[in-house]
């Protein structure tokens, strides 16, 4: 059985700012943080957020960038926030992307169910990658050194970007200061031998014993206080290893606050045909719920607002 504790942490509780080589530009939710490290007259570039944002991520970068070229583009993962803006730098750069080993197939073959596009309702613009990363691959990347990590849990092929010498930690959607991003494998049906909760736990576990004093996260601010970042996102883990129920419905407010964050609003009525349109729903539904469309959206409306995630207004519902 997998402890139910962290490691003994090996965090300092020191202030940390981040080095004048590397940028973070930080977004809503709807869009991943993107990291912009800067070596010389060239730059390599984390992430790209999601395709609405697209134009947004160019004109930013462009102004990060300062003249320099931007060389490279990596992806923590292939999910639709990360990647989104893949295809719009490439036109507007010309740089090479790189993306994690496991998940180069399906991007080549655009396989839109893997890549959860479809499923849960989400959109990308497709682009074509030049190289691919894999755990312990070695880089440069705003004059540091990195060394690239698997952290499979949230997703299955996810790397995060380990700074040995600075203590900096690149996580993805593996943990944020609050937690950390969905874990998909047991709610897709998958077999027990890919427990992503296990593997989100053994995850934890590795970075947990990682010298770290500064994560940059996939979503929210760079933040320094590691060992309490930790405690949460372990007491989350255990939270839904015990109950399994809890999981499937995180995820599915997850996913609908992400869709309101998309598309602004959904008129009320439409949310049970929404939610019905969406095939993870349906699977996550019938598998661990079994509610009615309609019973479904009621409860999702009721517990998105309690949390502020959710406000109603002339028969909308918008993200709070």
């Amino acid at each position: 059985m997998p402890s139910t504790a962290a490691p003994a942490s090996t965090h300092a509780s020191v202030s940390v700012s981040l080095p004048k080589t590397l940028q973070v530009i930080e977004r809503g939710w709807l869009s991943s943080n993107s990291v912009l490290g800067i070596d010389g007259d060239a730059a390599t570039l984390i992430d790209s957020g999601y395709v609405t944002h697209a134009e947004q991520t160019v004109a930013l970068v462009r102004a990060a960038l300062a003249g320099r070229r931007l060389e490279r583009l990596f992806n923590t993962h292939a999910h639709s926030d990360h990647i989104g803006g893949n295809a719009a730098l490439v036109e507007a750069f010309g740089c090479r992307v790189s993306v994690p080993v496991g998940v180069a197939a399906t991007i080549a073959e655009w396989d839109e169910e893997a890549l959860l596009l479809s499923p849960l309702g989400q959109q990308a613009a497709r682009f074509t990658h030049d190289a691919t990363l894999a755990a312990g691959d070695e880089f440069v990347c705003g004059e540091l050194n990195w060394r690239a990590l698997a952290v499979p849990g949230h997703d299955e092929d996810a790397l995060a970007f380990h700074c040995a010498e600075k203590r900096i930690l690149i996580s993805g959607d593996a943990l944020w200061q609050a937690g950390f991003g969905v874990v998909f494998v047991e709610l897709l049906g998958h077999s027990e031998e890919r427990g992503g909760l296990r593997e989100q736990r053994e995850t934890l576990d590795m970075l947990a014993r990682l010298p770290v004093d500064l994560v940059i996260p996939g979503h929210g601010a760079p933040f320094t206080d590691i060992g309490a970042a930790f405690e949460r996102a372990y007491r989350r883990l255990e939270a839904f290893e015990s109950n399994i129920d809890a999981l499937a419905r995180h995820a599915l407010k997850v996913i609908v606050a992400f869709a309101l964050l998309e598309r602004r609003r959904i008129f009320s009525a439409d949310l049970p045909a929404f939610l019905a349109s969406l095939a993870f729903a349906q699977s996550v539904n019938a598998r661990f719920l079994g509610l009615s469309d309609e019973a479904l959206a009621d409860w999702l409306v009721r517990d998105l607002r309690r949390a502020g995630a959710l406000r109603e207004e002339d028969g909308w519902v918008m993200a709070g």
